[in-house]
């Protein structure tokens, strides 16, 4: 098993959601902008990017796989899909009736997630109205997800990696009718993409089914059970969920706290959803492949396999997630510009988002390295732990953004998101310290101090480059002269970055070719 490989399999993935999430936001943006009603469409689809979260990226992760190997091991591969088959059954029922309870409180539930909206207001009755839209993709969460982790349990990550594209996809086709009919800002067009996203719950189902399907896998039969694996199940699947789903409740905190700005709910959105193109393509992809892969080393009880797993976690998160933070902070304005700033996305509007971009961009070195070592408790089937971690994160956050925000406006609510990652993987790299012990490797202990160095200096190059090419990036230059601009200025930034890691021996061109060139 290569993890490097793994990785490159679920980033390759995840990279191309994001891509086409980007392509996504770049039209709602036009579309919307960043006023009343993309304010609206924001705080409704925060219940189906939650559930997204939990479905798509890996957070049954540690309660299935850990559950349904032992159900393998003891019952052979037909009580393992037996397993798998209650739980989709036992989920799909609780689900459809969450959704009918949630339908009819809705309007409370817009009000808790952005009390700054007025009762009655156009921000407050299109949220309402939208939400509602979009409850019927929370039903295929847990299906999806139970089916997602089999996938993972097996060593088949590919096609659970491309889950988000389906979502992508759907709502991009939604968009494109808005265009084709001339929809512009209008509850109409409003509509039409909210009901997109119950739509893309169906088009993951049918792709994870395909998946399964093509790997000979089973989650049959399909039942409704409250048995002693489900509880089981449960006991380890709710800490599993809070602990994904407390990072995304810090930005519907930053969500509530700024909800009385107009624009400020949209400038957040805008520039979280770049901070997660780096990170869901390094997050994502190491915690799915962490988890099982830990999973493993620790049923077989082999010490250097945990020590190796655990090396090339560290390494491969700091080396992705610390030049990714450091080249976003430094080119927030021109990325922004270039991707959004068309339609009824302003100039103001690109100043605004940059800033908040490069207060979230300072977390995202905390956030990966969060979601790195918390698969090393998820594999003792200790969920509890990396729960806790991240309540603590939920609290700096809250607690950072209602201190920062009369000073720093939503800026500070951005900046109190980036520390709530580093709170979270503090404390999880205290308890792994005072309870296992680091089994970092020799390899590991030469090459991350050098991984750090090569990523400041490239962050430094990226900032001369920056300044040099500065009149071909302002408000003033064409729009290819900028794609153009921006497009040399990362290359040079990634070469100086690779030519520095060869360099300092952490890897090598052929080394890089190994871990992508098969898929896994």
């Amino acid at each position: 098993m290569s993890i490097a490989r793994n990785v490159a399999t679920v980033g390759s993935a995840t990279l191309i959601s994001r891509v086409l999430g980007f392509a996504r936001d770049m039209a709602i943006a036009a579309v919307f902008g960043a006023g009343a009603r993309a304010d609206a469409f924001f705080v409704a689809f925060q219940l189906a990017n939650l559930m997204r979260r939990l479905l798509a990226e890996g957070a049954f992760n540690p309660a299935v796989i850990p559950l349904y190997l032992r159900a393998r091991d003891e019952s052979g591969p037909a009580g393992a899909a037996a397993f798998a088959g209650r739980l989709i059954g036992t989920f799909l029922v609780a689900l459809t009736g969450l959704a009918a309870v949630l339908a009819l409180v809705m309007p409370g539930i817009v009000f808790l997630l952005a009390p700054g909206f007025e009762f009655g207001s156009e921000r407050a009755t299109s949220a309402i109205a939208m939400a509602r839209l979009m409850l019927p993709y929370m039903i295929f969460a847990a299906p999806v997800a139970v089916m997602v982790g089999v996938l993972n349990a097996n060593h088949r990550f590919a096609v659970a990696a491309y889950v988000t594209t389906a979502l992508n996809l759907t709502m991009l086709a939604a968009l494109a009718l808005v265009f084709w009919l001339k929809g512009g800002d209008s509850d109409w067009s409003a509509g039409v993409i909210a009901m997109s996203v119950a739509v893309a719950g169906v088009s993951q189902l049918a792709l994870v089914a395909a998946g399964l399907a093509s790997s000979r896998l089973s989650v049959t039969p399909i039942a409704v059970a409250f048995d002693k694996d489900m509880r089981r199940f449960l006991k380890l699947a709710v800490p599993g969920l809070i602990t994904t789903a407390l990072p995304q409740f810090t930005v519907i905190a930053g969500v509530m706290i700024a909800s009385s700005s107009l624009s400020a709910v949209s400038w957040l959105y805008y520039a979280n959803r770049l901070i997660e193109m780096p990170l869901g393509v390094v997050s994502i992809a190491i915690g799915t492949v962490l988890v099982p892969a830990f999973t493993h080393a620790v049923r077989s009880g082999d010490s250097h396999e945990l020590a190796h797993v655990e090396s090339r976690g560290l390494e491969l998160s700091i080396g992705l997630a610390l030049p990714a933070a450091l080249a976003l902070a430094a080119l927030a304005e021109p990325v922004v510009r270039i991707l959004f700033e068309r339609g009824a996305f302003t100039a103001d509007d690109t100043a605004a988002t940059a800033a908040a971009l490069a207060a979230f961009a300072l977390g995202l070195p905390g956030h990966v390295l969060a979601k790195t070592l918390s698969p090393v408790f998820f594999a003792r089937e200790d969920t509890g732990t990396p729960m806790r971690a991240a309540f603590v994160g939920l609290v700096v956050a809250i607690g950072g953004s209602l201190l920062l925000r009369p000073s720093m406006g939503h800026v500070g609510i951005a900046l109190a998101i980036a520390l709530s990652g580093w709170a979270s993987a503090l404390l999880l790299g205290i308890l792994i310290a005072r309870r296992f012990g680091f089994g970092i490797d020799a390899q590991a202990r030469r090459r991350l101090p050098r991984i750090v160095i090569a990523a400041v200096v490239m962050g430094l190059a990226v900032l001369a480059g920056l300044s040099w090419l500065a009149p071909w990036l302002g408000p003033g230059a064409h729009g290819v002269t900028r794609v153009v601009a921006l497009a040399v200025l990362v290359a040079a930034g990634l070469a100086v970055y690779l030519v520095l890691l060869t360099l300092f021996r952490v890897t090598s061109p052929h080394q890089l070719w190994q871990a992508v060139r098969r898929p896994a």
